[in-house]
């Protein structure tokens, strides 16, 4: 027990401080297996290697569309052109009404996190610019509209923190979808009110516009965007091939892809380009991802989980309330949302499953809490996603973190809480 909470406490402190998880995964995994009587170069080159290669054996494919899908969607300005369509129609006087359902678009539609933190910043300047709200909300506006409520609770979305519990649980992306559409209530509402409680405060402090540095390097032709109405229809295919017809994730991200350039064929040349940049940059997502799944294995493995394992099971009141606990802990651990999931998965998946089955709790109930779970203390100050998301905006933790915190951390977690009492009660 002490190594397991050793070598998770140097997980969170290595990711911190921005080290690699592909690193830092192995060698606090390293630190679990010898405190745990493992041999370290049998632990590292089976145990932990068979937990990432089986995450990737899984999971590549999805992660590899997902990105080629994204990076043709931002190539063909399909992206910005759906974005700048919806901010357009509700306008400044509703800017961060505008740059949150822009996020929430895209991101129900399967587009990274990542391409939609890009495609949106430009159009939330302008809208921001024209409203004279000042930049410091910009970031969690993004937040709100991509890392919560499109990511891990409205029933049928793509991003994969909604698709992993699909292969423990055996459930669909539309598992649970009243506790999943509560929670996203919960999470849009909530958010949008202390968005705009914060942006009163700020102007009646005088605080409003302030053009950026380097502002020439965000600026949009949207004159030359792609019709609005076409950009949609890959974003609506992905959704319908997979939830309505039945079809495998992979198969639905390939006929956006394959759709994203039927409409924009005229930019042919670069579809090469952007299908290997996709390609490319998931291979670094997937690896992060697994290389957690990998310690969570080693932990699984040591004689210290049995003692974990009891603990975690044995929190009072109904089982759902211990899964998010184990996923929102290791979720904060890794400052990854999907990594601290799959850990939590890989290590207790089974035991939640036994006890769906036993207790007569629909396993679709615990899908959609590990879900939730996973968008809770992901959001730490060293999550990826936070620091590029800062980097992109030209924001500081000091700036803006604490609106990251309120709208990605606090309110999932407080979403959850109605999520876990109609699960209990059998309403899902």
């Amino acid at each position: 027990m002490f190594g397991i909470i050793l070598g998770l406490v140097l997980l969170m402190f290595l990711a911190y401080r921005g080290y690699s998880i592909l690193w830092v995964a192995p060698v606090c995994a390293l630190v679990v297996g010898l405190t745990g009587g493992l041999n370290g170069l049998d632990m590292y080159k089976e145990t932990y290697m068979s937990g990432l290669a089986g995450y990737v054996k899984s999971w590549f494919p999805v992660f590899m569309m997902g990105a080629i899908f994204g990076h043709l969607m931002d190539y063909t300005g399909a992206a910005k052109s759906i974005a700048h369509w919806l901010t357009s129609k509700l306008g400044p006087k509703r800017a961060i009404i505008g740059v949150v359902v822009g996020c929430a678009v895209l991101t129900y539609g399967g587009i990274s996190l990542f391409v939609v933190v890009f495609a949106m910043y430009p159009l939330a300047l302008e809208l921001f610019r024209e409203a004279n709200i000042t930049r410091k909300l910009i970031p969690g506006s993004i937040a709100l509209g991509s890392f919560t409520f499109t990511m891990t609770a409205l029933p049928g979305t793509p991003q994969i923190q909604n698709m992993i519990p699909t292969d423990y649980y055996g459930t669909t992306a539309t598992a649970a979808p009243i506790m999943g559409l509560v929670a996203a209530t919960l999470m849009f509402v909530l958010g949008i009110l202390w968005l705009q409680r914060r942006e009163k405060k700020f102007t009646a402090a005088g605080d409003v516009f302030t053009e950026p540095k380097g502002k020439e390097a965000v600026e949009v032709d949207y004159s030359n965007l792609p019709n609005p109405f076409l950009s949609f229809l890959p974003l609506i295919t992905v959704i319908v091939t997979m939830n309505f017809f039945g079809f495998d994730i992979i198969i639905a991200l390939l006929a956006g892809v394959v759709l994203s350039m039927l409409i924009s064929f005229n930019k042919y040349q670069g579809f090469t380009k952007s299908i290997s940049a996709g390609a490319v940059g998931s291979i670094t997502a997937i690896l992060n991802t697994a290389a957690a799944v990998g310690f969570g294995t080693v932990v699984k493995a040591v004689p210290g989980f049995g003692k974990l394992t009891s603990l975690l099971l044995n929190v009072p009141g109904t089982p759902l309330i211990s899964e998010a606990i184990a996923v929102n802990l290791l979720a904060g651990a890794t400052g990854s949302a999907s990594g601290g999931m799959s850990i939590a998965l890989e290590a207790l998946g089974e035991k939640y499953l036994q006890i769906a089955l036993d207790t007569g709790i629909d396993p679709a109930a615990f899908h959609r809490v590990a879900s939730l779970a996973s968008g809770g203390l992901d959001t730490l100050p060293h999550n990826g996603a936070v620091l590029t998301l800062l980097a992109v905006t030209g924001m500081t933790h000091k700036d803006s973190y604490i609106d990251i915190c309120m709208t990605s951390l606090v309110l999932p977690v407080v979403a959850s809480i109605p999520a876990i009492l109609l699960g209990s009660l059998g309403i899902y």
